[in-house]
């Protein structure tokens, strides 16, 4: 189900080539620790197994791709260089590196198979909010959101066949830090992550419109982790739960808005503003509110080490944390209050979005993806509300209205530290 894959086999067949799939394993991204790796790298053990049977050989290149690609691309003859899609800047500087290095005579493709409407043809500037990008995304889906046509085995094989990949060789060449624990909830792999799509179609779908903001009721997809890693294409997840629209309308509805029209929000803003991470991205009115408001006497303050331990004065922070760092994925409704609150327990706007970036790339699986943190502490796709201390105009959030909302107390037991 990925349609960079997709196009690029249709190039081979069409010249009557071999086909051939190399990933570039970078040895550290961000703040991704061995629990991303892990997921990732169990998840291309499959992906390796699924190519030889399709007779298409998996290289894994242990290293950054303008150092590794270029010369493979000269070893082995390659005649053309596919690439999939990701609007985030390093990627985006992946993708410009092996450009300049690539022989003249070699082209080379950028398919974005990340979104269902290709971030460029969706919009081609930053979109203000949902409410602008909605209608042009969906007047797009009747083109794009199609069936996959499938990989087939490929007819053409290479003169030299894949080396064996090295997994153990490639855990050691990883310079990450061990020590955040991989999940056992989450199982790697497409596979895995089919199951739990079907899961969610036959027991959480049909909550999902009414009880996705209670963080104790199982009412939401889950699917993030496979979603981040490619593992499980939204796409394919849209076009199984559109066939269960004329008995859950308002949730296969509400799913949609989240997983396309939202989503692909995020990739619209990261793709078009360089600003993205930080508060220098946010509109001209939460700029000046923030700073307006920048030395607002904090009721509290937290250090890192304090927010990461989950040891602040609110058990309900505490316990969205604790989730967070146990289980690798923190409920949807609580990714907002988390975010807002550690705006109001920082020194500034700028420390706040430096924590909340820094731990939830550190802990989510689904982390180092465009997410919430400047919609929650920034302002980014919302509008201005009532003027208040810290916050100024930015939406508030807070313990009561959490209370009004679902059972705080049943959440805080589940993840007591």
């Amino acid at each position: 189900d990925n349609w960079a894959f997709l196009y690029a086999q249709r190039l081979a067949l069409k010249q009557e080539l071999p086909l051939r799939v190399c990933f570039c394993l970078v040895p550290k991204f961000l703040d991704a620790t061995i629990r991303h790796y892990n997921f990732m790298l169990r998840g291309l053990q499959e992906v390796a197994e699924e190519c030889t049977e399709l007779n298409i050989p998996f290289h894994l290149l242990l290293g950054y791709a303008k150092d590794v690609l270029p010369a493979f691309v000269v070893e082995h003859g390659v005649g053309g260089l596919v690439t999939d899609f990701c609007p985030l800047r390093l990627p985006q500087q992946w993708v410009e590196d092996v450009r300049e290095r690539l022989p003249e005579d070699v082209p080379f493709a950028q398919v974005d198979a990340h979104n269902i409407v290709p971030c460029w043809v969706a919009s081609p500037k930053q979109e203000y909010s949902a409410r602008t990008i909605r209608g042009k995304i969906h007047a797009q889906l009747p083109e794009f959101l199609t069936e996959f046509p499938p990989i087939i085995r490929h007819p053409y094989p290479p003169s030299c066949p894949a080396e064996p990949v090295s997994w153990e060789a490639c855990y050691s060449s990883l310079q990450v830090d061990r020590t955040v624990k991989e999940v056992e909830w989450a199982t790697p792999g497409t596979a895995a992550g089919m199951a739990v799509l079907q899961s969610f179609i036959a027991e959480r779908l049909k909550s999902f419109g009414s009880h996705r903001n209670d963080p104790n009721k199982a009412a939401l997809s889950n699917l993030s982790p496979w979603f981040h890693f490619g593992q499980v294409s939204t796409q394919r997840a849209i076009l199984e739960v559109q066939k269960h629209r004329g008995k859950y309308k308002e949730s296969v509805d509400t799913f949609v808005e989240e997983a396309v029209v939202r989503r692909e929000l995020a990739e619209n803003f990261c793709y078009y503003n360089e600003n993205y991470d930080s508060v220098q991205g946010a509109y001209d009115w939460a700029q000046t509110t923030l700073k307006l408001h920048a030395k607002d006497k904090r009721p509290f303050l937290y250090e890192l080490q304090e927010l990461e331990q989950g040891s602040t004065h609110d058990p309900l922070w505490n316990a969205a944390q604790l989730q967070m760092v146990r289980e690798g994925k923190m409920h949807g409704f609580l990714r907002m209050y988390w975010a807002k609150k550690i705006l109001e327990w920082t020194r500034s706007p700028e420390e706040a979005l430096q924590f909340a970036i820094y731990l939830n790339d550190r802990y989510e699986l689904d982390g180092r993806d465009p997410n919430g943190c400047l919609w929650s502490i920034c302002g980014i796709h919302d509008h201005g509300w009532v003027e208040r201390a810290i916050f100024g105009k930015i939406r508030y959030m807070n313990y009561a209205g959490c209370k009004r909302k679902f059972d705080v107390g049943q959440f805080e037991r589940r993840y007591a530290p």
